[in-house]
């Protein structure tokens, strides 16, 4: 089975399908999966989040890593795991939540803001932090954050990242990019959402040799 690190690697994009239904979903997947994307997740708050993260789980085993987030609670860590998901993607940092996700398998991505939360996420077990929301900072943070960070913990940015400024944050360290609405949202076609992410691979792959 692929890997988060291994998919991560190949393409550093997240995409985030915030909202999407179960009828979509799989066309969705398709779509990300032609454009070069190899990790997607579901958020919790969206329309029937499990039965949308099994379908992709199913259709893309061994080839595309797929997880949820907006995972708020160790029940929610629990059902990831049970529908099929790798990865367990929160906005804010819980250490109950990444424990129990590494103690399931699971890779943990929590949201962080600071060096504390940072920090504590460490702590706990993980070893990629999502910084969150990224357009609140700046890559000077990352900059700053990987110098006292452990050297094995990888960042991604989300929240405002656009293949036009893509580079800045990778220059200072980042390891890959959560994107949301910037690759789908609600009443976007499977078209739609592969020029948008054909658009994003692009940039990533203009960043390979960095």
């Amino acid at each position: 089975m692929t890997t988060f690190e291994q998919a991560a690697g190949d393409c550093g994009i997240v995409a985030i399908l915030r909202g999407v239904t179960l009828d979509e979903v799989t066309g969705i997947g398709d779509a990300l999966y032609a454009a070069g994307i190899r990790v997607v997740e579901v958020p919790l708050n969206s329309p029937d989040p499990f039965r949308s993260i099994a379908a992709l789980a199913a259709r893309f085993h061994g080839r595309m890593v797929v997880g949820a987030g907006t995972v708020l609670d160790t029940d929610g860590v629990d059902r990831v795991k049970s529908a099929g998901g790798q990865i367990s993607v929160s906005p804010d940092c819980n250490p109950q939540v990444i424990a129990r996700a590494v103690e399931r398998g699971l890779v943990p991505l929590p949201g962080v803001f600071t060096p504390t939360e940072a920090f504590a996420a460490v702590r706990a077990g993980a070893r990629h932090l999502k910084l969150f929301p990224a357009e609140a900072a700046s890559p000077r943070t990352v900059k700053a954050w990987k110098a006292v960070l452990p050297r094995d913990v990888k960042i991604y940015a989300v929240g405002g990242v656009t293949p036009a400024n893509m580079k800045d944050w990778a220059e200072a360290g980042c390891a890959g990019f959560g994107i949301g609405s910037n690759i789908y949202k609600p009443g976007m076609t499977a078209d739609d959402v592969a020029r948008a992410a054909r658009d994003f691979v692009a940039a990533w792959n203009g960043l390979r040799g960095m």
